[in-house]
C-alpha cells in the first residue's frame, strides 16, 4: 500500500502496536519517544531521512511502493504520543540544516490519541534514478553515538536502522546517480561495404583440385640441367631424393583423405582476398554512452577474416599433394593467423549459421560517428540466391541495466561466380 491518508496510517499504527520495535525493516523505523521538537529528535527524523533517501529505487518499490515511515510516539503495546502542535513546515525548517537544500523533502501525517497528543508520521519520498547521493550538511554529537550525525556522511537503512554507507553501498548510489535518468538510447547502425554472394565455390575448387591430381599424376619430363645446378639441389638445398611409386600413392591418398579439410582452407583463402572487407558505422543520437557493448548479428551469413590481395596464394587456394618449400621457409606462416592488438574493440565469430560482430570502444559520442576498420573482415551470404540480409543488434552501457535492440535489412552484393573471382584474383597478371 501507499502509507499516505489516515486509514493507511492507522493500519502501520497498529501493526505497531502489535509488535513494537520488530517491525523495524528498510522502510519503517519506530521512535516511541522521541521529541521532534528538540535538537536530539530533529537529528533522529534527519539521520532517518538521509537513509531513506539514499535506497536503490528497484529495491524501495517492493515495499510502501517505495516510500519509507517513521513512527514517532507508539512502541508495542502502547500509544504515549507526542505533544500536539508540531507543524510539518517548522520541522522542516530544524531539518535543512542537515538535510541541505537539494533533499527532496517528505510527507507528514498524525493520527489523534486524545486532545493533547498525537502519533507523527514522516514519510520519506520514494528515491528515483538519477538522484544524487544525499549526504549529511551538519554535524551534530548526541549522548547516545548513534543519534549523532557526521558532517559530510552517508547513511543508508540498514535492516532495522540507519547507519554509515559502507563502499559498495557508496559505489551502489554513484550508479544511480550516472544510470538513471538519462534519455533512452536510439542508435543508427550502418554498413560499411557490401555483403558478398559468391555462386559455384565447391564445384570450382573441385575442378581445380582435380587439375592438381592430374599434375601429380603425370610422369615427370626429364631436363637435362648444369652439373652446377645438379649439385646446389642436392647439396645447398639438400632436396630429397625423388619419391617411388609406393611413397607417390601413399602421398596422393593422404591428400584425398584431407579433401574437405583443403577445400574449407581455399575456400576461405579466396574469400578472404578475393572479396572487399566490411565495417560498421555507429551514431548514437544525442547522447552519449559510456563504455557500450554492441554485437551485430547478421543472419544467414559467414564471418571470415580479410586479407590483403597482394597475400593471394595459389597453394593456399589448393594444397599441392606435395608442398614445394624454399630453403629459407621455416616454421609457422604468421598469414594463417589473426593478430590484433589487446584492447582492439572489435571482434568477429561464427555463431550457428549467423555472423556476429562484437564491438567494445571506449564510448559512442553524440551524433559523432564511430566506425570500424573495413579491412578486418569479410561478410558472405550462406545463400548465394539471397537478396538482402537481415541484420539485428543489442546494446548494453556500463551502468545501465537498460538492453537497447534494433534490426534492419540490407540489400547483398551482385552475384560473382567463384571461376571469376579466382581469374581476377589469382591469374589477373596472365
Amino acid at each position: 500500500m501507499i502509507p499516505l491518508g489516515e486509514r493507511a496510517l492507522r493500519s502501520i499504527l497498529d501493526h505497531v502496536i502489535d509488535v513494537g520495535d520488530e517491525a523495524e525493516t528498510t522502510y519503517l523505523e519506530v521512535k516511541s519517544s522521541a521529541d521532534p521538537t528538540s535538537k536530539s529528535g530533529s537529528v533522529k527524523i534527519a539521520k532517518f531521512l538521509l537513509g531513506a533517501a539514499n535506497r536503490r529505487p528497484q529495491e524501495a518499490a517492493h515495499h510502501f511502493r517505495g516510500y519509507a515511515v517513521l513512527v514517532i510516539g507508539a512502541g508495542k503495546g502502547s500509544v504515549q504520543g507526542v505533544p500536539r502542535g508540531v507543524e510539518a513546515h517548522e520541522l522542516e525548517d530544524r531539518l535543512q540544516q542537515y538535510l541541505g537544500p537539494q533533499f527532496p523533502g517528505f510527507e507528514f501525517g498524525r493520527v489523534s490519541v486524545d486532545d493533547d497528543r498525537e502519533v507523527l508520521f514522516v514519510i520519506a519520498l520514494p528515491p528515483e534514478d538519477a538522484q544524487t547521493i544525499f549526504p549529511c550538511h551538519k554535524g551534530f554529537q548526541g549522548e547516545d553515538r548513534r543519534d549523532s550525525l557526521e558532517n559530510g556522511a552517508i547513511y543508508v537503512r540498514g535492516t532495522s536502522n540507519t547507519r554509515p554507507a559502507r563502499a559498495g553501498e557508496v559505489l551502489m548510489l554513484v550508479e544511480r546517480a550516472r544510470g538513471g535518468g538519462k534519455s533512452p538510447i536510439d542508435l543508427d547502425v550502418q554498413i560499411l561495404g557490401s555483403i558478398g554472394r559468391v555462386d559455384r565455390i565447391d564445384e570450382v575448387m573441385e575442378v581445380l583440385r582435380r587439375f592438381e591430381e592430374e599434375r601429380f599424376t603425370k610422369p615427370e619430363v626429364p631436363t637435362e640441367r648444369p652439373a652446377a645446378y645438379a649439385f646446389l639441389a642436392s647439396d645447398l638445398f639438400r632436396r630429397t631424393k625423388p619419391m617411388s611409386a609406393d611413397e607417390r600413392a601413399e602421398r596422393l591418398e593422404a591428400w584425398r583423405r584431407k579433401r574437405a579439410s583443403h577445400i574449407s582452407k581455399g575456400r576461405e583463402h579466396l574469400l578472404g582476398v578475393g572479396l572487399p572487407g566490411v565495417g560498421i558505422r555507429v551514431v548514437s543520437r544525442d547522447r552519449f554512452v559510456a563504455k557500450p557493448h554492441l554485437i551485430v548479428t547478421f543472419h544467414g551469413c559467414e564471418v571470415i577474416d580479410h586479407r590483403d590481395v597482394d597475400d593471394a596464394d595459389y597453394s593456399k587456394l589448393v594444397e599441392p599433394v606435395v608442398s614445394q618449400q624454399g630453403p629459407y621457409r621455416i616454421g609457422l606462416d604468421p598469414s594463417l593467423y589473426r593478430v590484433v592488438p589487446r584492447e582492439y574493440p572489435v571482434d568477429w565469430e561464427n555463431y550457428g549459421d549467423d555472423a556476429k560482430i562484437t564491438l567494445t570502444p571506449e564510448s559512442f559520442r553524440p551524433n559523432v560517428p564511430w566506425e570500424s576498420n573495413v579491412d578486418d573482415y569479410v561478410l558472405v551470404a550462406r545463400d548465394s540466391e539471397a537478396a538482402t540480409v537481415s541484420v539485428s543488434w543489442v546494446l548494453t552501457e556500463d551502468g545501465n541495466d537498460t538492453v537497447t535492440t534494433g534490426d534492419f535489412e540490407i540489400p547483398v552484393s551482385e552475384l560473382i561466380d567463384a571461376a571469376d573471382l579466382i581469374r581476377s584474383t589469382f591469374l589477373k597478371n596472365q
